[in-house]
This record gives structure tokens, sequence and C-alpha cells, in this order.
């Protein structure tokens, strides 16, 4: 979480700023405080500590504590194990596991509930309108686009995935109003991701970014679900940015079938694994 602020501070307001360096320096203090005793020492208005909590990706205050305390309470800090040439089988696995598990305790609770409500109300949306809802990735994070078009495929959802950059621009260009298009990218830099996207987003398309935190592509999307993890994207380690990735597309799909209701899905998903039975031996 402390991560996830510092990764933000260059994009606050001063005011903002001020707030964030007090959590830095005492993190423990922060989740303790009333609101007018942590203006005073930021110097700052009641409202701006509120505001600092929402640009950092929180639905306010109490959640913000609320995660700063169990964050600080677990003490869940990713330690990046890294694999080293004369590592044994078993200290790779232990290794491999230990910072899969870390990761995602750390997601935890750094997520936004209010970041996965917007960007399932987009996809309902679509959904619902019969329009056109797609999934940007590249590279690595192209594998995650062609999963998260499984998992909507499976509830009934028409959905396309891209990974090259030319049919990302092409397919942008022709989104219209009411069009959804989820962006996945573990660095936020990708330049045919954020053309793709401002593309998508100039023609009234709604752009969901799952990216890190003050990237590029963060602040290019209508709505940003955070990924963060300290995992470099300089350097090939896809194990953890992929696995959170697809844990995220696993909650957006999860989310949306609830929204969609059983009654109309069950029967669907039932069919589908029946039709499936002759695929399989006995």
């Amino acid at each position: 979480m402390l991560d996830r602020i510092k990764a933000c501070l260059p994009s606050l307001a001063p005011a903002e700023q001020r707030v964030a360096k007090l959590v830095l320096s005492d993190p423990r203090s922060f989740a303790l405080l009333p609101v007018s005793e942590l203006a005073d020492r930021a110097h700052v208005s009641k409202p701006t500590v509120v505001r600092f909590c929402r640009s950092v990706g929180y639905d306010g205050l109490s959640d913000f504590k609320l995660k700063l305390a169990g964050s600080v309470r677990e003490g869940v800090p990713f330690i990046h194990r890294s694999v080293d040439m004369d590592d044994k089988t078993g200290d790779i696995m232990v290794k491999v596991i230990d910072n899969t598990v870390a990761a995602f305790l750390k997601y935890r609770n750094d997520a936004s509930a209010s970041a996965i409500e917007k960007a399932v109300d987009a996809l309902v949306a679509a959904y619902k309108t019969s329009r056109r809802i797609e999934f940007f990735g590249v590279g690595n994070s192209g594998v995650v686009a062609q999963d998260a078009q499984h998992k909507f495929f499976r509830l009934g959802i028409n959905g396309v995935a891209y990974s090259d950059g030319h049919m990302q621009v092409m397919s942008a260009s022709l989104l219209q109003p009411g069009d959804c298009v989820l962006v996945i990218s573990n660095s936020g830099r990708t330049r045919d991701l954020m053309d793709s996207c401002d593309i998508a987003r100039k023609n009234g398309a709604t752009t969901i970014v799952i990216t890190a935190s003050g990237s590029p592509l963060a602040a290019a999307g209508d709505i940003h679900v955070a990924a963060d993890h300290p995992e470099g994207y300089d350097r090939y380690s896809p194990m953890v940015s992929r696995l959170l990735h697809l844990m995220i597309i696993d909650i957006l799909a999860t989310c949306v079938a609830l929204r969609i209701g059983g009654d109309k899905l069950q029967p669907l998903l039932r069919d589908m694994k029946n039709n499936l039975r002759s695929k399989r031996y006995a």
C-alpha cells in the first residue's frame, strides 16, 4: 500500500502530497488519528485528506484507514526472493509460491472496491445493450486478454481479444459510445496500448485499464483498476504480474456473472457442460 502511495505521489496536488508524506512517515498513527488531527499535522483542510484517499484509489478516508491498518498490522510486504542459479528445486518452489502469495495478500489490502464496481457497471451496461466488449493486451498481457475473452465468453458475452497493435488501433477506431474496452498492461507504458486507448476514448467508448498506479496508461483510461506489485516491469519476471492480472479478471467476471443473474446463466452453463462431456474420456 505504501509503495502504491509512493508511485502516485508525483501526480498528486501539492496539498495532497503533504497528506501522502504524512502517511509514509508514520502509517500506524495515520490509521488511528481522527481526520481533524490528520489535517492539522499535514497543514491541509479535512476535505483534502478525503480527496487524497480517493486520488490514490480508495473509497474515502474510512476505507483508506481500514486498508492501511490491515496492511500495517498483517505486515504483508512483497518479499521478492529472486531465484538464483544455484537454487535447488525445493528452493525455487518456495520462492515462486512466496512471491505470489505475498503479492495476492498485498493486493487484497490495497484494492479499491469502488474501481472494481465502476468497471463492472461499465461491462454490464455494455452487455445489456448488446454493445461491443473488447480486450487489449500485448506480449504477456496479451495472454491475459485472451483469458478474459474466454471467461466472458462462457457467460454468453461476445467479446474479442486483440494482442496485435495494428488490430487494436483498427478495432478502437470502430468503437462507439456504449462500447467497452478493457486494456491490460503491466508497465502501463506500452505505446500501442496507449494509442489504442486514446482512440477508443475519443470515439466515446468506455475504457477500463488494468495497470500500475502512476503510469501513463493509468491516467489515460476512464476507469483505472490498479494492479500494483513490486515486480519490475523492465526485467523478465512475468509470473506475479500475470497471475495478479488473471485474478483481477476473475474478480470482474465473477461480479459480472452475479449481476447477470443465476436464473439466466445456470441453464447456459449447464448446457455447455453437458455438451462438453463428449469431449472427455469417461
